[in-house]
This record gives structure tokens, C-alpha cells and sequence, in this order.
């Protein structure tokens, strides 16, 4: 059940399982970071992963990493509560892997090679987000990348709809209909997606060079910058 005060970590189902249900190619999506990762991860760097929620995505990319990068510091981001548990037991299996429990907003990138953020941005004043993109392209060593993903809005109001309807299509198969429609009505405040035009021109504007989309379904989106 959602409460007035949602969070992801409070589904009954779990995170990792809600937001598979929730996103069609969620899977896919997070295969496809994984494998980037390997195109930007180096020694004697930082890997920033902005809202790693279970830790599931940053465990796997150290995991996929190690064979030709064994001396890279992951460092997760993360400020809700209902994932601290899992994140300290992960936290202290790793060597190699710290948590800062804290708003994205007082951490201080450095030397970094990647920094990802899936489905973050999106939840963050949007007043902050250009700060946060410019912090992020400091950090960023010459090559390096920020892969993130959003939910976009559509440039065209006849094309939101079509998007927007389609998706409550999907997860009609399965949630329950007003269990979607109280999600959306609380997620109102919370969350206020950016067109994919805004989101590149925040990139370009932090300094990003190179900026592109590697993935898409629904109005869910991926993108790559590389410094």
C-alpha cells in the first residue's frame, strides 16, 4: 500500500521488484549501465552512484569492473532512510565501497570516471539541478562520463498523453488501478520531469561535449555525457 508519505523503500514488494514492475526494460537499462561502465571506470578514480537506493547497481558494477580495474573507490549516494540497513551490510562486505548518507546536494565530487544517477534527478528541486550537473562535470576527469536516466515530458501535449496512457496500459498488468493513480497524485510534489531538449541543454551548459541517448521505452530515458 502507498502512504501519504511515499517513499520506494516503502513497497511491500520490495524496490528492486516495484520499480522492475513499474518500467518496462528496467532490466535492460540497468544491463546496459553495467556494461558502459567499462568504458570509464579507472584506477585510482571515484565512481559515483547519485540515489543507489539498494545498492544493487553500483555491487554489480564493482563486480563487473575488477578484473581490469581492482583499485577504484565506489561511492553510493543515498539519503532515504528505509535503505540504510541494506546499504551498511553491503557497505561492510565492501572494502571498496562507502555510502554518504546524505541529499545529493552536499556531496563533494572529486576524481571522478563515472558518475551515474537512474532516476534521480527527476525528484530534486529543479532549481538545484543545473548545480548538481555542473558539480558533477568538475569532478570529471578528461574522458570521463555521467550516465543517467529520466523520465521525460514531451515537447508535444497530443504525444504526452499518447505516452502517458500507454504507460498506465503496461502497469495495468501489474498493479492495481487506484494503487497507480495514488502514486501518481502523491508523486505530484515530488517529482517534476525535465523534456530530453532541457536535459541536454543542462549538460551542454555544465560543459558536456559529447551528449546522447543509449536507451528508451515509454517516457523513460537514458543518457551518456562524456567530458
Amino acid at each position: 500500500m502507498i502512504t501519504e508519505k511515499f517513499t520506494f523503500a516503502q513497497r511491500e514488494e520490495g524496490f528492486d521488484n516495484h520499480i522492475e514492475q513499474s518500467i518496462r526494460g528496467y532490466n535492460h537499462l540497468i544491463d546496459d549501465v553495467i556494461n558502459l561502465s567499462q568504458y570509464f571506470v579507472e584506477n585510482a578514480t571515484n565512481v559515483y552512484d547519485i540515489g543507489c537506493s539498494t545498492g544493487k547497481m553500483i555491487t554489480r558494477m564493482m563486480e563487473q569492473n575488477k578484473k581490469f580495474a581492482s583499485h577504484v573507490r565506489y561511492v553510493g549516494i543515498e539519503m532515504e532512510e528505509g535503505f540504510f540497513e541494506q546499504l551498511r551490510e553491503i557497505e561492510r562486505n565492501n572494502t571498496n565501497l562507502s555510502i554518504e548518507y546524505k541529499d545529493v546536494r552536499d556531496v563533494n565530487f572529486y576524481n571522478s570516471s563515472l558518475v551515474t544517477s537512474i532516476f534521480t534527478l527527476q525528484f530534486i528541486s529543479e532549481n538545484d539541478r543545473q548545480k548538481i550537473i555542473n558539480s558533477i562535470y568538475k569532478s570529471l576527469n578528461p574522458g570521463g562520463g555521467f550516465i543517467f536516466a529520466e523520465k521525460t515530458r514531451a515537447n508535444c501535449s497530443k504525444i504526452h498523453e499518447m505516452r502517458t496512457f500507454t504507460y498506465y496500459d503496461y502497469k495495468r498488468q501489474n498493479f492495481e488501478y487506484d494503487d497507480i493513480m495514488n502514486k501518481e497524485k502523491i508523486l505530484r510534489s515530488m517529482m517534476k520531469p525535465n523534456t530530453r531538449q532541457e536535459l541536454t541543454d543542462m549538460c551542454y551548459k555544465a560543459g558536456f561535449k559529447e551528449i546522447d541517448t543509449f536507451w528508451q521505452n515509454h517516457a523513460f530515458t537514458g543518457f551518456i555525457a562524456i567530458k
